[in-house]
C-alpha cells in the first residue's frame, strides 16, 4: 500500500497536465488551429523537449520494473545465503552471490570476503558497499533530475529565442507598421516551448522525488536484512 501512497501524487500530477494540454487542444481547434500546428511551431527546440519526455517516460518505465526489492534482493537468493549461512558454507556462500549479483548478494559478497577478520572490519566493509551500491542506484534515477532540470531551461531558451525574433520583425517592419500575423510564428515559438518544458519537467520531478525515496527506503531494507545475517559473527568475536 505504501508504495501506491507515493505513487498517487506523480500519477495525479501527470494527469492534470495531460488535461490541461488536451483543453489547450480544444482552443486551439476552436480557432483554427490544432495542438500538433502549435508544437510545430516550436521548432527544432520543441522537438528536442518532446524527445526528453519520451526518454524520461522510458526511465520511469524502467525504474518500476528493475528499483525495486525483488530485484534488488531476490527472496530466493536470500534463502539461499541464510541456509549456506547456517551450515557453515561460506564459500559456497560467496560463489552463489556472484553468480547472482545484486544489491543484496554484492554487499554480502563484501562482509563475506573479510570473514577471519574482527567484526569491525566485516561491518566496515559492508558498509562501504552499501553506500557504492546506494550511490550507483542514486546515479541511476538522477537521469531523470537532470531532465526535470533541463526541461525549463529548454522552454525558457525557446521563448527568449522567440521573443527576439519577433522584436527583430516588429524592428524591420519600418515606418509602415507591423502586422500581428507578421510574428505571430516567433510567439507561438515562445509560448509552446514554455508550455512544453513545464510538462516534461513537473511530472517528472515528481516521479525523480518518488524514485528518490524508495531507493532509500529499499537500500535500508536490504541493509537491516544483511545486517542480521552478519550478526552471528559479533557474538564469536
Amino acid at each position: 500500500m505504501s508504495r501506491f501512497r507515493y505513487l498517487a501524487p506523480a500519477l495525479t500530477g501527470t494527469l492534470i497536465f495531460a488535461g490541461n494540454i488536451f483543453a489547450q487542444d480544444e482552443e486551439a481547434k476552436d480557432e483554427g488551429a490544432s495542438f500538433i500546428e502549435a508544437i510545430q511551431n516550436a521548432g527544432a527546440i520543441g522537438y528536442l523537449i518532446i524527445l526528453m519526455s519520451v526518454v524520461a517516460m522510458a526511465l520511469i518505465i524502467e525504474h518500476f520494473m528493475t528499483l525495486k526489492r525483488e530485484k534488488l534482493a531476490p527472496p530466493e537468493v536470500i534463502d539461499e545465503i541464510e541456509e549456506l549461512f547456517q551450515d557453515g558454507n561460506y564459500q559456497e556462500a560467496l560463489e552463489a552471490c556472484e553468480a547472482n549479483p545484486c544489491f543484496f548478494s554484492n554487499v554480502t559478497a563484501a562482509g563475506i570476503r573479510k570473514l577471519g577478520h574482527p567484526f569491525g572490519t566485516i561491518e566496515k566493509s559492508i558498509e562501504e558497499m552499501e553506500d557504492e551500491e546506494g550511490v550507483k542506484l542514486q546515479q541511476k534515477i538522477g537521469w531523470l533530475s537532470l531532465i526535470a532540470g533541463i526541461g525549463p531551461m529548454m522552454g525558457l531558451f525557446g521563448t527568449v529565442t522567440g521573443m527576439v525574433g519577433a522584436f527583430a520583425t516588429i524592428g524591420s517592419s519600418g515606418a509602415g507598421g507591423v502586422n500581428p500575423a507578421d510574428f505571430a510564428a516567433d510567439i507561438s515559438l515562445a509560448l509552446m516551448t514554455t508550455v512544453l518544458g513545464l510538462t516534461v519537467a513537473i511530472p517528472t520531478t515528481a516521479f525523480y522525488a518518488f524514485f528518490r525515496n524508495k531507493v532509500s527506503l529499499v537500500t535500508m531494507e536490504i541493509g537491516a536484512v544483511v545486517e542480521d545475517m552478519f550478526e552471528r559473527f559479533r557474538a564469536a568475536d
